[in-house]
């Protein structure tokens, strides 16, 4: 070959941020391949906008089927997002016999092993490191460079807006969740329509990739646990750094022989954790091997050119296979193909771990000692228990740290609980992951 020929199908900010980086690094990246990678055309709805960089006109189109057709283009880029036509454009160069590159973690959390399949089936690769934590390497660090070890446990900051809005609240006492969002909506880090990233999807979707690297077990998002954080209270951010916690949304996967729990959710945790530190609009990746014992990865989550970044490293690898004549020998996910994961994904009630529990009682006698009662019953042990100053409804926040309990006594307890008439409202629940509790 004397040339690697790529087609692109879109152009917003994440592929004008690939064709940046094939412009500015064109060198390099031939030094590294050994031929030069060529950007053959570029399809796109919108090809007048200007996206900041010159292009030449006569490598856009608004036909997709100029991209997956053209015999000369050997790997074709996806970055429509969304399910159709993304999926029909994706399973077309496979037929075609075209390496595919996509960033749509959505489409592959839903159709990943219809696509996977086609893949191997057609003998092509498809990268999708820029689908989980932007310019963060952590997929082809699953798959590959720590691929002796069992996974004990994962637990990763995966949404930049969630960890944004956290940070802010946890960085000014008292300000609302609602007033943070509209900031960062203001900053371009949260959407109009915020609803796929604060109701935990987003990180869902990407924790199912993630799952499958790890474990080999391939699961709908609809099977996974899944709390955003529309509900979280200034008040319960106070608490938690009273308690030396911070609160963050985690995407967690926790084995426990084959099967595992892989759920996403608000949590707490010790300010000392290598995860409590991670502020702002960046990512984190905290996980825990059998081999190496504690990672960390640490990183922009999302933006034009970190995950524009992530798409050439996948084009590279891509190129160097299709040079060597190893195209489609890695699976996707790093397993063999045929081979099926023993375990499944726990259902939230089975969990085990440590709670927050606050409860707005009224200020009356015997009402602790009730819920206390209730919590016994359910064979919930209080590991401490916090009394704060009366609100203006009249009631008092009193907060409960439980020892380990399960899920299931948790919420039964917590339906008793706010049906008691000295209760405002059923108990706010917040899981913490604490290695120090017991």
């Amino acid at each position: 070959m004397n040339e690697f020929a790529v087609g692109m199908i879109g152009f917003g900010t994440i592929g004008s941020g690939v064709v940046k980086i094939l412009q500015e690094n064109r060198d390099i990246l031939e030094a590294r391949v050994g031929i030069p990678i060529r950007l053959a055309r570029i399809a796109d709805l919108d090809i007048k906008t200007d996206r900041g960089i010159r292009v030449d006109p006569s490598l856009l189109t608004t036909d997709a089927q100029q991209v997956l057709e053209d015999p000369n283009i050997s790997l074709v880029i996806e970055l429509i997002g969304g399910y159709e036509p993304a999926r029909t454009f994706i399973l077309e160069a496979i037929r075609n016999g075209k390496q595919v590159v996509t960033a749509n973690k959505a489409l592959l959390a839903a159709h990943g092993p219809e696509i996977f399949r086609a893949a191997r089936d057609a003998g092509v690769d498809i990268g999708f490191e820029a689908a989980v934590a932007g310019g963060i390497p952590i997929l082809r660090s699953l798959r590959e460079g720590l691929v002796a070890n069992r996974f004990e446990k994962v637990m990763a900051i995966l949404n930049g807006t969630c960890n944004f809005i956290l940070t802010a609240m946890t960085d000014n006492p008292g300000v609302s969740f609602e007033q943070v969002l509209r900031e960062a909506q203001g900053m371009g880090y949260a959407e109009a329509d915020p609803a796929l990233d604060i109701d935990g999807l987003d990180a869902a979707q990407k924790l199912v990739l993630v799952l499958g690297l790890t474990h080999g077990i391939r699961v709908p998002v609809n099977r996974l646990y899944v709390e955003g954080i529309r509900n979280i209270d200034p008040f319960d951010i106070v608490m938690a750094r009273e308690f030396s916690y911070k609160i963050k949304l985690l995407a967690l996967i926790i084995s426990h022989g084959d099967d595992v729990e892989a759920r996403i959710h608000p949590t707490m945790l010790p300010a000392g954790h290598p995860l409590a530190g991670v502020d702002g609009v960046f990512n984190g990746i905290y996980l825990k091997g059998d081999m190496v014992d504690e990672q960390l990865f640490y990183g922009r989550g999302a933006g034009k050119e970190p995950t524009a970044s992530a798409v050439i490293g996948d084009v590279i690898e891509t190129a160097r296979n299709v040079i060597g004549g190893k195209a489609g020998v890695v699976p996707p996910l790093g397993y063999a193909q045929d081979w099926t994961a023993p375990g499944r994904v726990l259902d939230i009630r089975e969990i085990v771990t440590n709670y927050y529990v606050r409860v707005q009682a009224f200020d009356r006698p015997g009402v602790l000692s009730k819920i206390a009662g209730i919590m016994g019953e359910h064979s919930i042990s209080i590991h401490s228990v916090s009394q704060k100053g009366r609100d203006k409804s009249g009631t008092v926040p009193v907060v409960f740290v439980t020892h380990l309990s399960k899920e299931a006594d948790i919420q039964e307890a917590s339906e008793r609980i706010g049906r008691l008439d000295a209760v405002e409202d059923r108990p706010v629940i917040i899981r913490i992951e604490d290695d120090t509790l017991s």
